[in-house]
């Protein structure tokens, strides 16, 4: 715990996925939506992610994950549906320090 932050605050260590939508995304995005979404509801109920959503004027998604390092999650992008099909264009990972109340984080 860095000793510049109140007694109970800790910062989280995880990675953001900032994922960029192929211009066709309006298109062919719907019908790979309900496996991409279920998976990422099955990863929050497994402590992976933490948060995920889609822009609102479909320029991407934003997704928060807990993850050892950046190759777990380099792989977690690859063998989503929205890669595979070709919904996302791009993703950048990026690590992110997230504050939370220092008993949280073992507890989540």
């Amino acid at each position: 715990m860095a000793t510049d932050l109140p007694a109970d605050i800790a910062i989280e260590p995880i990675f953001v996925i900032e994922a960029t939508y192929a211009p066709d995304a309006a298109v062919t995005r719907p019908a790979h939506r309900p496996e991409h979404v279920a998976r990422l509801a099955a990863l929050r109920d497994a402590g992976v992610v933490i948060a995920a959503g889609a822009f609102t004027d479909l320029s991407g998604s934003l997704v928060l994950v807990r993850a050892p390092d950046e190759a777990v999650v380099r792989e977690l992008v690859a063998s989503d549906v929205y890669t595979r099909s070709g919904v996302w264009a791009s993703a950048r990972i990026r690590p992110f320090g997230l504050v939370r109340r220092a008993g949280e984080i073992d507890g989540r």
